[in-house]
């Protein structure tokens, strides 16, 4: 086994996860598996092979930043239930 059960039961109470003795059997178990995976992989000559982030490879859809006139002050204000002339008013949140 590549993880010990007193390596799971350290992380668990570290975590303070109550774990029984079948589910860290269990857990062992599935790291283990998981763990082989990834060893498997590791094996893989990946030599000239270009790290990726999608399997597929994807462009940007979005359209390009433009400046664009935006409201005046006083029409953004307009509609707000409070403001103060300068600004939107809203109940103070941190003390």
């Amino acid at each position: 086994m590549r993880i010990s059960h007193d390596e799971i039961s350290k992380t668990a109470a570290l975590a303070r996860l109550a774990m029984s003795d079948d589910d860290v059997s269990n857990m062992a178990s599935q790291l283990d598996r998981i763990l082989g995976y990834i060893a498997k992989l590791n094996e893989l000559d990946t030599t000239g092979v270009k790290p990726a982030n999608h399997a597929i490879d994807i462009h940007n859809a979005l359209r390009e930043d433009e400046v664009q006139p935006s409201l005046k002050q006083a029409e953004a204000l307009a509609n707000a239930p409070r403001q103060n002339g300068e600004a939107f008013v809203v109940p103070k949140i941190v003390g």
